[in-house]
């Protein structure tokens, strides 16, 4: 019996090998138990086996396992995420052929591969069709069949033997419409985005093209082509008649944009919609005398340059405010499942971090307690009178050099996709590590409200389009995470990041002033604000009736304040941007995976710095 479970677990052990190998992951993690089998990240999930394991359920794990180390190697969340259809139905079908797809790829290279896939295949089916009818289409799931179809055309394999009569309901329906679609998906198997692209047609052809959504590709090339039109718009005046037709069709378009989000807006800008008629002219005086951001200690030199045609419109808003808490839940499941692998790297690095903190912290004694640990210095009034309460002590951490960090994230349109979601969660990960070091850590986000202006630039278009009016967009700053929330309440905020949408332009200079002066209404002594941006800011609206460095230049002369007379320490991150030439104290990265690194290097970096020359340190007892 021995000698059987010991060959059960040399089985475990060689089969865990050959995972990492054919999923080039070293770090894959592969347990065994009772759970359902499940792939989350680098963390597999595998039937519990015995040493009286038959030879049927050791091919049903192999299949498993080869499924999952085919999706590791072979399958991006990003791409699929790009391309997935909005509708449920259609989402379903195309989970379903990407899968299809993945094991295809390992079944038409490797036999044994193919073998067990279909042990796999074979129990999977037979299990689901103990419970089901399979007389008719309605109780027959489309994608399954879609899957198994598809599995038939790109491997040779047929559809294992409980699902084959359900299969054969759908086949001539399916083959009918995507008989021809099958062809081409066949010619992509090994390149996802292209695969992606033909299963959306394919989809489309089995009368579910409503459920797709906008076409991806095509929304980009639309946002290279606007972004294109801008440059050219911002390199000649607005002058005469061409350039009167084209702010006509760019407010034409900011008008399509604008309903798509006007519940949210209207509901966001309440106060300024409803006030009286009378006051509208008080309104007006806000092109005349722009109102501008102002540092308590910022230098008068901003009065030159830098003005906003109206504030009215701009917002600060709690993350959990823009969106109801079952999309916040999902959104955050969602940004959980795309950097599951990155987790764990950040997570060690973060570790590293508390240790070093931990290292430095200072600790202070409690005196003349009833109760902890015997003081030695009282030895003598214990033995005069044991009776006496007020002869112990007690050791007690202070609060880390009482800092409170503030990480402000650009929430810009450029960050979409793998960039965000590393900030975010770096982001999550180090406000819970600096917050068992007793550190007060806040999150801060900062975007616009519309694409190319909103109601400051329709404002402003009334008024009959006024000379310099400076900033033109309204501005939205987010609360992620406030200084005195704990992170377990402010967890699901994050994934607000993930929604679509959200990420629009950045006017980074306003967005410092906000956040550093956040931190000096704050009672800490020490105050640390970490930027991490991936480009220079940008605004079209505001750029295309200014001068072309107006925002940048108002971002220079907001950096030189703080750092020149401002008690708040500023460092900054830079994701394939050189902020070096904006800030003193920065750092720049090529690819947003060591955004991690960085971050917590920094910021121990900031901690040392400090602990080496403080004046005064206690010792510790």
């Amino acid at each position: 019996m021995a000698a059987k479970e010991d060959r059960a677990e040399r089985f475990k052990e060689v089969l865990g090998t050959a995972m990492k190998s054919m999923a080039l992951d070293p770090e894959l993690v592969v347990s065994f138990g009772t759970d359902q089998p499940q792939l989350v990240g680098h963390k597999a999930k595998l039937p519990q086996l015995s040493g009286a394991a038959s030879k049927k359920d050791i091919a049903i794990t192999r299949g498993l396992a080869d499924s999952f180390t085919l999706k590791l190697a072979n399958h991006s969340d990003e791409v699929h995420g790009h391309y997935l259809p909005q509708g449920k139905n259609a989402r379903a079908i195309f989970d379903a052929v990407e899968q299809a797809r993945i094991e295809a790829i390992g079944a038409r290279a490797m036999p044994g591969v193919a073998n067990n896939l279909a042990a796999m295949l074979d129990d999977k089916y037979g299990r689901l069709t103990v419970n089901r009818p399979s007389n008719n289409r309605k109780d027959t799931p489309l994608e399954e069949a879609v899957g198994l179809l598809l599995r038939e055309k790109l491997t040779g394999a047929a559809p294992p033997p409980a699902a084959k009569q359900y299969v054969d309901l759908w086949r001539d329906w399916v083959e009918e419409r995507a008989g021809e679609k099958f062809k081409g998906l066949e010619d992509a198997l090994r390149d996802q985005q292209a695969f992606a692209r033909l299963s959306r047609d394919l989809i489309a052809s089995l009368d579910m093209a409503d459920e797709l959504g906008d076409d991806p590709d095509k929304a980009e090339e639309n946002d290279e082509e606007e972004s294109s039109d801008d440059q050219g718009e911002q390199s000649e005046t607005p002058q005469g008649e061409d350039q009167e037709s084209e702010q006509s069709a760019s407010e034409e378009m900011e008008s399509a944009e604008g309903e798509t989000e006007s519940a949210e807006m209207e509901a966001q800008s309440a106060e300024s919609d409803d006030l009286p008629d009378d006051l509208e002219g008080e309104e007006m005086d806000d092109g005349e005398e722009p109102w501008r951001p102002q540092l308590p200690f910022s230098s008068l030199s901003n009065d030159n340059f830098y003005k906003v045609y109206a504030n009215a419109y701009d917002e600060v808003i709690s993350a959990d405010d823009l969106c109801d808490p079952d999309e916040l839940t999902r959104l955050r499941a969602y940004l959980d499942k795309q950097l599951a692998n990155l987790q764990g790297v950040v997570s060690r690095l973060a570790n590293r971090l508390q240790r070093r903190l931990m290292a430095q912290q200072n600790r202070s004694w409690d005196f003349d307690l009833e109760e902890g640990v015997l003081d030695a210095a009282r030895l003598t009034r214990v033995v005069i009178d044991p009776l006496h309460a007020l002869s112990f002590k007690q050791e007690q951490d202070t609060k880390f050099r009482d800092t409170v960090v503030s990480l402000l994230l650009d929430n810009s349109g450029s960050m979409r996709g793998r960039p965000i979601t590393v900030a975010a969660t770096c982001a999550d990960i180090l406000a819970r590590t600096l917050e068992r070091c007793g550190v007060k850590v806040e999150i801060l986000g900062f975007t616009t409200k519309a694409w190319k202006g909103g109601q400051s630039r329709e404002k402003w278009l009334a008024d009959g389009k006024p000379a310099n009016p400076g900033r033109l967009n309204d501005l939205r700053h987010i609360v992620y995470k406030s200084a005195d929330e704990p992170w377990r309440r402010a967890r699901k905020n994050l994934g607000l990041m993930m929604r679509e949408g959200l990420l629009k332009e950045n006017i980074d200079g306003e967005a410092l002033i906000w956040a550093h002066n956040r931190l000096l209404a704050r009672q800490e002594q020490r105050r640390i604000m970490m930027v991490i941006s991936d480009g220079a800011p940008v605004d079209d609206s505001t750029l295309s009736v200014n001068s072309g460095n107006y925002l940048e230049k108002h971002l220079r002369q907001v950096i030189t304040d703080i750092e020149g007379r401002s008690p708040v320490e500023l460092i900054a991150i830079g994701i394939g941007h050189d902020v070096t030439r904006y800030y003193q104290r920065a750092v720049t990265i090529i690819d947003a995976e060591e955004l991690g690194g960085a971050m917590t290097e920094k910021l121990a970096e900031l901690f040392e710095e400090h602990e080496q020359h403080s004046p005064r340190r206690r010792a510790r007892h």
